[in-house]
């Protein structure tokens, strides 16, 4: 009786299979297919992206090794419309610094700035440093302030860099003390990086020196001896002005 029991049961299961795979084994097959394509789709997509990139990086390259500035410019200004991002935002960058070198700091400053706005990261802490660095010899303190504030808390890892453009500045302005003690302090800064170490105790000890004082002009050099006047003759005295 019970093997009667067990092919009702295995009969009465088929005829469910058959009627569910009736009503949505379409359905079934198609998300299947659908499951394939996506995967597929999505490991092409990938393969994309990685050429993407290793074109990139290979133009990225050629960039760096054109000595033109001005043609690297226009080199790094075609990539940053193409690359994808990352890449993109380098060539960018890259650009601006050709631009520099070019003697074109305007339009360098523009695109830092940019940057500067758009990216919280690396990126933009460096292009904040470049424009800074840029304007600090002409740039009011305030500005440089305003425009170092992002990166100069003292929990930033960039705060020593910014602060070391802001002691630069304050030299610029004639705060020769002020600036004498904020690169004594990145001098001591055990959070500073060695070269910036040693940039400011240089600067703080031409600062202490007195290397910033005004000595006045260098006095014109003497007027040469009268023509045909023997060797060791006194200079010819100048002539008085004509009276009126």
């Amino acid at each position: 009786m019970s093997d009667i029991f067990r092919e009702v049961e295995e009969d009465v299961r088929k005829e469910r299979l058959e009627k569910l795979w009736k009503a949505y084994g379409e359905y079934v097959i198609a998300l299947l297919v659908l499951t394939v394509l996506g995967v597929g789709g999505w490991q092409l997509w990938l393969r994309y992206e990685d050429s993407q990139r290793t074109k990139a990086a290979g133009e990225f390259v050629a960039a760096q090794h054109i000595t033109n500035p001005t043609q690297a410019a226009a080199a790094f200004d075609a990539l940053s419309k193409t690359a994808p991002s990352g890449y993109g935002e380098l060539a960018k960058l890259s650009k601006a610094n050709a631009l520099v070198s070019a003697g074109n700091s305007n339009d360098a400053v523009a695109i830092y700035k940019d940057i500067a706005n758009s990216d919280s990261g690396p990126l933009g802490a460096v292009a904040r440093l470049r424009t800074a660095w840029i304007l600090a010899d002409t740039a009011p303190h305030a500005d440089l302030v305003t425009l170092l504030a992002p990166i100069n808390a003292d929990s930033d890892a960039w705060h020593e860099m910014a602060r070391e453009v802001l002691a630069y500045s304050d030299y610029k302005a004639g705060k020769v003390k002020d600036a004498a003690g904020e690169f004594d302090t990145l001098a001591n800064d055990p959070e500073s990086p060695d070269a910036l170490k040693n940039r400011a105790r240089a600067f703080a000890a031409f600062l202490h020196e007195g290397g910033a004082a005004n000595y006045g002009t260098v006095p014109p050099p003497a007027p040469p001896p009268p023509p045909g006047a023997p060797p060791g003759a006194p200079p010819e005295a100048p002539s008085a002005p004509a009276t009126p």
